[in-house]
This record gives structure tokens, C-alpha cells and sequence, in this order.
């Protein structure tokens, strides 16, 4: 099986990166590559479907900015 190399990934997202497979019971490794196959596997045309369906389901609704919620959060 092939490998790959992704160079230059700010140390933010790696954060991310790994807090999330800690989440999911992965190694980053584990959990990097199933982000890879889970995007490989969506086409333009399957995307620009989900967006359409996505558009269609918040039509019309206002969204309440949430940057308090977040501030409050990373206090505690």
C-alpha cells in the first residue's frame, strides 16, 4: 500500500488533529488516513448535493453567533 507525506501543517491543526483521534479511540495516524479516504471517497457532485440539501434546510433561519458560548467554554 502506498504511503504518504503531508509537510507543513501548522501545529494547530496537528493539535486538533490528535484531540480528535483521542476522541475516537484512534492514533492520529488511524485517524488522519480515515479523514483521507472519507474525503476521497466524495465527488464535486456529491458535495455540491449535500450543500444543496443543507441550503434547503436552514433556509430562512437566523443563526445566533456563538463566539460567547466558545469564550465561556475555554474559560472553564
Amino acid at each position: 500500500m502506498p504511503d504518504i507525506l503531508v509537510r507543513g501543517l501548522d501545529a494547530e491543526k496537528i493539535k486538533r488533529l490528535k484531540a480528535r483521534a483521542k476522541q475516537h479511540g484512534r492514533s492520529l495516524q488511524s485517524e488522519a488516513k480515515l479523514l483521507l479516504e472519507q474525503a476521497a471517497d466524495l465527488g464535486a457532485q456529491e458535495i455540491e448535493t449535500v450543500l444543496d440539501r443543507w441550503k434547503k434546510q436552514f433556509a430562512g433561519r437566523n443563526f445566533s453567533s456563538s463566539a460567547r458560548l466558545i469564550r465561556e467554554d475555554r474559560r472553564r
